[in-house]
């Protein structure tokens, strides 16, 4: 039995997690005596459980996200009885880690259920606790109160820790996405976001070519996808060109492969645009966070104004697969403004040619996000002055604002989920013309059809696509 077991729960199946493979590559000579567990959320629970009994370890470590936090606090409440039925020595020492307990205060109920909680990127902290616990043999005690780590959400030097990506199992590369990062931080100060203004740090790049190369002659000519983690890929654009011309020679050479890059569209320079226009069909996607159109609100929260005319670049004259994202409930944004921006994304990123001689690549996703009061983030600051109230609850979604009432805001919810289903995941891809044409505003139209659709259907989760698809044809 492992001594160290790591695990945590991915939204799905298909997302392997970097951070718990970064743990164990750099547990030095403990490393053999650790496993790496991983569940999905929608997992059934009791697969869950029965896993981490079954694998009987010392010391648990769990990585905690936003998105996982109440399925994990779930998790450990269940497992408290369970170790008490195994008596002395059958409750492991638990170890939190993530995101999302780097910034929760003290009190949180899921420390209740912690024995050590490390702040901040944890690789280096996270072998040295495990060499003092296991320092001689000696047994596992717990401590008997929470014990915080990194105080101050520490951060590691990269050019100090290994890299993880042979742990990626043949499984993994075949059938999963393939995280990589090449940097960390971002050097922007957005209130929203717990990276903002993290010092910008880069894994050196030549290790960094050498591990892609390993992983794609690993993976054969099997079609993946690459998704960086970078918050800003394209900031250095010496390594941006080494990068994107190491992946784009291996699609050259025939490799079924997808990059996906988040980065931010005011820094398209000359050079990148020559790249970017390079990359085949179904080759490459980009991730932008626009979040806003709203100049003022924009200044407010520190969001750099996204720059339109990299918008019409790309639409016009690359094959990416466009992802873009807006968020909902800025403060001092009401739906009118909202739905003005919403519009104005569509129609710089909405292929309007005529149906034979579209893209269908050119279909951009627009996700849309209702804004979060995470825990790190200065965003609350706005909270008196705007009116601005959030649940207590991961993911601290926000219900309303003096802009922006509860039932608007619902309103919203249900036109993200449906606008999801619809045309993001691409499944009605000839009804989406017809229901939305290409070259006019969407927003008021969409809001309506959502409203109807969910009056319909009483529901926006566990729809049949058929159902769904019979009933957007007769609304043609």
């Amino acid at each position: 039995m492992p001594d160290i077991v790591l695990i945590t729960i991915n939204a799905k199946w298909i997302h392997p997690s970097l951070a718990l493979r970064l743990l164990k590559a750099n547990l030095g000579s403990l490393e053999g005596q650790s496993e790496i567990l991983e569940f999905a959320l929608r997992q059934p629970f009791e697969e869950k459980i029965t896993g981490i009994l079954a694998a009987r370890p010392r010391l648990l470590g769990l990585s905690v996200s936003v998105w996982n936090h109440l399925a994990t606090l779930e998790l450990l409440k269940a497992l408290e009885p369970e170790w008490e039925k195994l008596g002395a020595g059958g409750r492991p020492l638990v170890v939190l880690g993530g995101p999302e307990v780097s910034w929760l205060s003290e009190d949180s109920r899921i420390f209740r259920h912690a024995d050590y909680v490390i702040r901040g990127e944890a690789e280096e902290s996270f072998r040295s606790l495990c060499n003092e616990v296991f320092r001689d043999g000696s047994p596992l005690v717990p401590a008997g109160k929470t014990i915080f780590i990194n105080q101050g959400n520490t951060v590691v030097n990269l050019n100090e820790i290994a890299p993880a990506y042979r742990l990626y199992s043949d499984e993994d590369l075949q059938k999963k996405l393939t995280y990589v990062e090449a940097s960390r931080g971002c050097p922007f100060a957005c209130e929203f976001c717990q990276a903002g203004s993290q010092d910008t740090r880069e894994f050196p790049l030549e290790p960094f070519l050498s591990d892609m190369e390993a992983l794609i002659e690993r993976g054969g000519r099997s079609s993946r996808t690459f998704k960086f983690l970078d918050r800003t890929f394209n900031l250095n654009m010496e390594r941006v060109k080494r990068i994107m011309e190491f992946f784009l020679d291996k699609i050259e050479q025939g490799y079924s492969l997808c990059v996906h890059f988040e980065m931010v569209p005011s820094a398209f320079p000359t050079e990148l645009k020559e790249l970017l226009v390079r990359f085949p069909p179904g080759t490459l996607r980009l991730e932008l966070g626009i979040q806003t159109f709203n100049s003022e609100t924009a200044v407010l929260i520190k969001r750099p104004a996204p720059v339109t005319e990299s918008l019409e670049f790309l639409r016009r004259e690359t094959n990416a697969i466009i992802h873009a994202d807006l968020i909902a409930g800025l403060p001092g944004e009401d739906l009118n403004s909202f739905g003005r921006g919403f519009d104005r994304l569509w129609l710089l990123l909405s292929d309007s040619r005529p149906a034979e001689t579209r893209s269908p690549t050119m279909n951009p996703e627009i996700q849309l996000g209702i804004l979060k009061n995470l825990p790190g983030t200065s965003i609350s600051r706005h909270n008196e002055i705007y009116g601005m109230r959030y649940s207590a609850e991961p993911p601290y979604e926000l219900i309303e604002t003096a802009t922006l009432k509860e039932a608007e805001l619902d309103k919203i919810k249900n036109f993200a989920r449906f606008w999801e289903l619809i045309v993001n995941r691409n499944h009605f891809s000839d009804l989406v013309p017809k229901l939305l044409p290409p070259g006019e505003p969407v927003f008021g139209k969409f809001i309506d059809l959502s409203d109807r659709l969910f009056a319909h259907f009483g529901k926006n989760w566990g729809i049949s696509r058929n159902e769904l698809k019979s009933l957007l044809e007769s609304m043609k």
